[in-house]
C-alpha cells in the first residue's frame, strides 16, 4: 500500500491519520497539505510538519472557544490532538528521557480533554482502580438520560493512545447508542509514561478491574458488555475474554494468535534463530543493521524496548514470546467476532488462526482492498468497518 509516501512506515501512518477524519480526528486537506512538506522517509521533518499544524490547530481551538465558538472549538481541539500524537510516532529511540516526546504527548492529551468537554454527549474522564494505582481512561456516553445502554469496553494494542481510541471506535458506537468506556493499561503510552507500567502478557488482571468498574456505573447494562481490542489488543483481548466471563461478546481488531511470531517471520531464518536462541552477540550486529535499513524495524523495536521495558533490540523481540492464545483461546465462551484485513502482512494468518482455534460462537470477517478497507485494523476506512462490525453486534446484542 503506498497513500502519499512510498515508504511503507510513512503511508500507513499517514492513512492511520487521514483516517481518523471520518470522526474529526483530521481533515483531508491538512494531511495532504502536511505530507507535501515531509520528504519520504524524513523522521525528523516528520515530527516538524504535524507538530506545526497540531499547535496551528490548537490556536485556532483555543481562539474559537474564547470567541463562543462551540464546534469550531471542539474540532479544531481534536484535529491538534490526533496532529500531536502522529507527529510524536516515530520518536522512539529514547522515549523516557525525548523532552519534546513528551510534550508531544502532554498536549495530544491536553488538546482532547478540552475537545471533551465541548462534546454533544457527556464524556466522563476516569481513574480506574488497578493493583496499587489507577488507570486512565474516558467514559463516552450516548446521552445524558442515565438510560441503561449496551457498552463497549475498549482498549487499544502496541502503540495506540488513550484519546485515539475515540476516532478508532468510539464514534461509530456513540452514532449508533452504545456507551464506550476507552483505557489503556500497562505498556500502553499514558501508562507508561507516567507510571513506567510495562505490558503483561495476563491481561485479565487488567480488564477485570475495567469491568468492575463499569459495572459500578448505572448506565451501563451488565448484560451487555462487549469487549473490543485493536491490533495488538486484538490478542489480549481474547486472553482477557478466556479468565473474564462477564462479556457478551467480544471483538478481536484484528485476530492475533501468536505475537511473537509477528516480527520473526520478517526476519532471515538464522537471525530470528539466534534472537529466540539468546545469541545476542550475533543477533544485536544483525538487528542494528536491519534496524538503520528500514524505518517500520527500527520503530517496532525501539517501541518495543520502552514498551515491554527491555534494554536490547534482541530483548525486546524475545519479550513477545508470552503473548500467545494456547492454552487461552479455548476457553473464550461468549460470541467472538475475528477480523482481518487482506493487505495486512505483518498479521496475514492470524486471524484465521484465533478463528480455527475458538470454541465458542464466532465469525471470521475479512476486509478487502477491493472495498478500501484492507489495510492493518481497516485504517482508512473507519465507515465501513463500523458498520459491518457494529451490525454484528447490533444482532447478537438483541438476543441477550
Amino acid at each position: 500500500m503506498t497513500f502519499l509516501f512510498d515508504d511503507a512506515a510513512f503511508a500507513f501512518q499517514a492513512l492511520r491519520t487521514a483516517g481518523h477524519a471520518a470522526y474529526a480526528g483530521a481533515d483531508l486537506g491538512e494531511v495532504l497539505a502536511v505530507c507535501r512538506n515531509i520528504p519520504d522517509g524524513d523522521e525528523a521533518a516528520w515530527c516538524r510538519e504535524w507538530t506545526a499544524v497540531g499547535e496551528r490547530l490548537h490556536q485556532v481551538g483555543a481562539e474559537a472557544l474564547a470567541a463562543g465558538h462551540r464546534v469550531s472549538a471542539r474540532e479544531a481541539l481534536l484535529r491538534a490532538s490526533d496532529y500531536y500524537r502522529t507527529a510524536d510516532f516515530f520518536r522512539v529511540e529514547d522515549r523516557d528521557s525525548d523532552p519534546e516526546s513528551a510534550r508531544l504527548a502532554r498536549y495530544s492529551r491536553q488538546a482532547f480533554a478540552q475537545a471533551a468537554n465541548l462534546f454533544d454527549t457527556p464524556v466522563v474522564p476516569l481513574r480506574i482502580p488497578y493493583e496499587d494505582t489507577s488507570l486512565p481512561g474516558y467514559l463516552f456516553l450516548a446521552d445524558d438520560t442515565g438510560r441503561r445502554r449496551p457498552t463497549v469496553i475498549h482498549h487499544g494494542g502496541y502503540d495506540s493512545t488513550l484519546e485515539e481510541l475515540y476516532f478508532m471506535v468510539a464514534g461509530g458506537a456513540l452514532r449508533r447508542g452504545y456507551h464506550v468506556l476507552a483505557f489503556e493499561g500497562p505498556g500502553q503510552q499514558s501508562v507508561r509514561r507516567e507510571q513506567g507500567l510495562v505490558f503483561r502478557p495476563d491481561w485479565e488482571h487488567v480488564v477485570t478491574p475495567v469491568v468492575d468498574h463499569a459495572l459500578s456505573r448505572r448506565e451501563l447494562d451488565p448484560e451487555k458488555l462487549v469487549l473490543f481490542g485493536t491490533s495488538f489488543g486484538g490478542l489480549l483481548a481474547a486472553r482477557a475474554a478466556a479468565f473474564e466471563g462477564r462479556f457478551a461478546a467480544c471483538v478481536l481488531h484484528n485476530g492475533v494468535y501468536d505475537f511473537h511470531q509477528v516480527p520473526l517471520r520478517g526476519l532471515p531464518p538464522q537471525l530470528a534463530e539466534w534472537v529466540t536462541d539468546g545469541r545476542d552477540d550475533m543477533a544485536g550486529p544483525a538487528l542494528a543493521v536491519r534496524m538503520a535499513e528500514s524505518i517500520q524495524a527500527r520503530w517496532f523495536v525501539r517501541h518495543g524496548m520502552w514498551a515491554f521495558g527491555a534494554k536490547t533490540p534482541a530483548e525486546a523481540l524475545r519479550a513477545c514470546a508470552p503473548y500467545h492464545l494456547d492454552t487461552a483461546v479455548e476457553r473464550v465462551t461468549c460470541p467472538t467476532l475475528v477480523l482481518d484485513a487482506e493487505n495486512d502482512e505483518a498479521f496475514r494468518g492470524e486471524p484465521q488462526r484465533v478463528h480455527d482455534a475458538l470454541r465458542c460462537e464466532k465469525e471470521l470477517m475479512v476486509f478487502t482492498a477491493a472495498e478500501g478497507a484492507g489495510e492493518h485494523c481497516q485504517e482508512g476506512a473507519a465507515l465501513r468497518f463500523h458498520q459491518r462490525v457494529f451490525d454484528w453486534l447490533d444482532e447478537r446484542l438483541a438476543r441477550a
